[in-house]
């Protein structure tokens, strides 16, 4: 009875502490309550043994997400697993299908280091962004938080954070899963990149494809040499050709050799510069940053912007014509030529390291000189029509053979016709079980022969317009330069003496 008795006696004294709290944080001035808080936390502090380390997720105004913090969360995926009751699974594919866990948020863990012992904790914080929305999006920020003593401060700053984020980065590598990212608006989103290419597929030259390789591989062992002349970290790449010559495959290619990320960029859907230098800012080292026919993605070679000029007088004659432009221009995005280049080479892209920029394109021609020298777009490689040499690569890729009799006739064609890896794959796709191989080599050459007769038809039609005078049009016709001309003047009301003031029958 005399505990209870105490804890009824102590509820009203708790009840009234809490309530002349709340009056003086309501009533007290603001500097008095500054005052106030700043000298209790000195004192609590002074009598508190523990020292906290807070590692957030982002550094800055969430412009990049902090090395620290990813090292740190690979780090306590061990001892998670095995002292928290609430845990985040994922699953990653690396060779074999694995199950990583992690600490779910406001979860606690201790790890020991030298017979020290240490608190790690995990939280969020949560903000709404102010937007007019029925559905409000909350900006969530986790962190992680160190508690140890006081007096193991030194060992902690020093040997055991060093540790962390050693032990962090090698399980990072270990349980790495490449991604292939796209972009939604300012933000990237991912899901794993599993594309199967490689250099041993590509249907190309062999000696094209080893000088790519040792290009690519040269580059990624090159930090010190990059720090030594004074360049970011960084290379780029033009692939251009015709459609269906394999420019996203040698994408894939590259990644894989290199064992990178993806960025995948929709100019079309950045809203201006700032938003382009923010997501650039959010890429990691090891990667490549696409953009794909970069000729269709934005008006930014400056013979388009001449003609947009000149519609856009065209458009002042006729106010009707200017009000739908001005509401289709609001809607398109705001990256200039300009801000592009300074996500290609500027101050910002040298943020990150080893990281590969390649553009693609159907028609190079159109690319402003700016976006593709040297220096922006290191090596141009052309990705051109099927040759023999890719032909075989295909065959053995499709149908396992190493030569055939039907080579040499294939080899002819092909040097006398133009046609792309895509299309000569289709040709080699085997349309049945089992696949016949020398059904699908003469459909191939019987693919070939048809395009080479194709092609030798639109060049004599394209030989006749372009070598037809107007004399030999008029020939055609049956008449004279002289009857021709007053047949036209009949017809346009002109009188036979050329006289254009009147009609002939007003002469009359």
């Amino acid at each position: 009875m005399k505990t209870v008795d105490m804890f009824t006696q102590s509820g009203p004294v708790i009840v009234s502490v809490m309530f002349l709290w709340a009056m003086f944080k309501q009533y007290c001035p603001h500097q008095l309550l500054n005052y106030f808080e700043k000298h209790s936390k000195r004192v609590f502090t002074f009598f508190y043994p523990f020292i906290q380390i807070t590692f957030n997720e982002f550094t800055g105004d969430r412009f990049m997400r902090s090395e620290a913090y990813s090292a740190i969360e690979n780090y306590l995926g061990s001892s998670s697993s095995m002292q928290a009751k609430r845990l985040k699974a994922d699953v990653v594919k690396n060779g074999t299908q694995s199950l990583v866990l992690s600490m779910d948020d406001f979860e606690e863990v201790t790890d020991e280091f030298q017979g020290v012992k240490l608190r790690w904790a995990s939280g969020k914080h949560l903000s709404k962004t102010q937007s007019f929305s029925f559905y409000p999006v909350t900006d969530e920020r986790m962190y992680y938080t160190l508690t140890f003593h006081k007096r193991h401060r030194n060992l902690i700053l020093g040997t055991y954070l060093s540790h962390v984020l050693k032990e962090g980065d090698a399980i990072k590598m270990k349980n790495r899963q490449r991604k292939l990212y796209t972009n939604s608006g300012s933000y990237w989103r991912h899901v794993v990149f599993e594309h199967p290419a490689s250099f041993d597929t590509i249907a190309m030259e062999a000696e094209k494809k080893k000088e790519i390789m040792d290009d690519l591989i040269t580059f990624s062992q090159a930090e010190e040499f990059y720090a030594r002349i004074g360049r970011a970290w960084k290379r780029g790449y033009l692939l251009y050709g015709p459609p269906g010559t394999g420019k996203s495959t040698m994408i894939a290619a590259m990644a894989n050799l290199l064992n990178y990320d993806i960025y995948d960029l929709e100019l079309t859907s950045v809203k201006d510069n700032t938003e382009l230098r923010k997501l650039l800012i959010e890429t990691t080292s090891r990667s490549v940053i696409v953009i794909e026919d970069i000729d269709c993605s934005l008006d930014l070679t400056g013979q388009r912007k001449k003609k947009k000029e000149e519609q856009g007088r065209g458009d002042e004659k006729d106010p009707k014509l200017k009000v739908p432009k001005e509401e289709t221009d609001s809607k398109q995005s705001q990256v200039t030529l300009s801000g592009l280049l300074n996500f290609i080479d500027g101050l910002w892209s040298a943020c990150k390291g080893e990281r590969l920029v390649v553009f693609t394109t159907n028609f190079l021609e159109k690319l402003d000189p700016a976006l593709i020298r040297k220096g922006r777009m290191d090596k141009h490689i052309e990705l051109s029509y099927c040759s023999f040499e890719a032909f075989k690569v295909l065959a053995k890729n499709y149908l396992q053979l190493e030569t055939h009799d039907l080579y040499a006739k294939i080899q002819e064609l092909v040097g006398e016709t133009k046609m792309t890896p895509a299309e000569v794959a289709e040709h080699l796709m085997p349309k049945t079980l089992p696949g016949d191989n020398k059904v699908c080599l003469e459909g191939l050459i019987a693919g070939l022969e048809k395009a080479k007769e194709d092609a030798r038809l639109k060049a004599e039609e394209e030989a006749r317009e372009k070598g037809s005078s107007p004399e030999e049009k008029v020939k055609e016709k049956g008449s004279s330069p002289e009857e021709n001309a007053k047949e036209q003047g009949k017809e346009n009301g002109w009188c036979d003496n050329g006289n254009t003031e009147m009609n002939c029958k007003e002469k009359e």
